[in-house]
């Protein structure tokens, strides 16, 4: 099992022997990995009212630099709506008026409400991760996030947060590394 310098607090036990913490779509994606990148995923238990980056972070001793967090992007083109997802350092925003726009190729991109993207991706809002997105959507990925040795991100529930080494994000399916997604 991976040793994690940014768990702070945090008892981490391997992802794949505690599915039970992870949203149904993430426990599916991870079973989907190959066994090597998924070997590398830990999972802890946190206060679900401690999920939200911020206070994640204080309470659990997790340095914010190396959290990522997943922001769900729609736009329309000729009627089509084209939908990403996200996954930037917390301590940036995705740029999605002119990177993500411009790579949806739509006139308007904008987040998707959180009622829908609870519905679309079958996980909670503030525990929302690229692990297990709805099948043909694009993951947008910062280089930054891709290059961090280790990252907390979400797990589809707010009960938990996954530890995961940021190279393993850049072979989820639709997983797209974009220059310049992060500020």
């Amino acid at each position: 099992m991976t040793s994690w310098t940014i768990s702070g607090t945090l008892t981490v036990e391997r992802a794949l022997d505690r599915p039970d913490l992870l949203a149904d779509p993430v426990a599916k994606a991870l079973a989907a990995l190959p066994a090597d990148h998924a070997a590398r995923l830990g999972v802890a238990a946190i206060d679900p009212e401690l999920a939200d980056t911020a206070a994640f972070c204080e309470t659990y001793g997790s340095p914010l630099e190396a959290s990522a967090n997943c922001v769900v992007v729609a736009g329309k083109r000729a009627g089509e709506e084209r939908v990403a997802a996200c996954l930037v350092l917390a301590t940036t925003r995705a740029d999605v008026n002119n990177v993500v726009r411009k790579r949806l190729d739509v006139r308007k991109a904008s987040f998707v409400p959180t009622e829908r993207a609870v519905e679309l991706t079958g996980m909670a809002y503030g525990g929302i991760t690229p692990l297990g997105l709805p099948a043909g959507w694009s993951l947008l990925l910062d280089p930054a996030v891709v290059a961090a040795p280790e990252l907390v991100i979400g797990s589809g529930i707010r009960g938990s947060k996954i530890l995961v080494p940021g190279p393993t994000l850049a072979v989820l399916p639709g997983a797209e590394v974009v220059e310049g997604l992060g500020r």
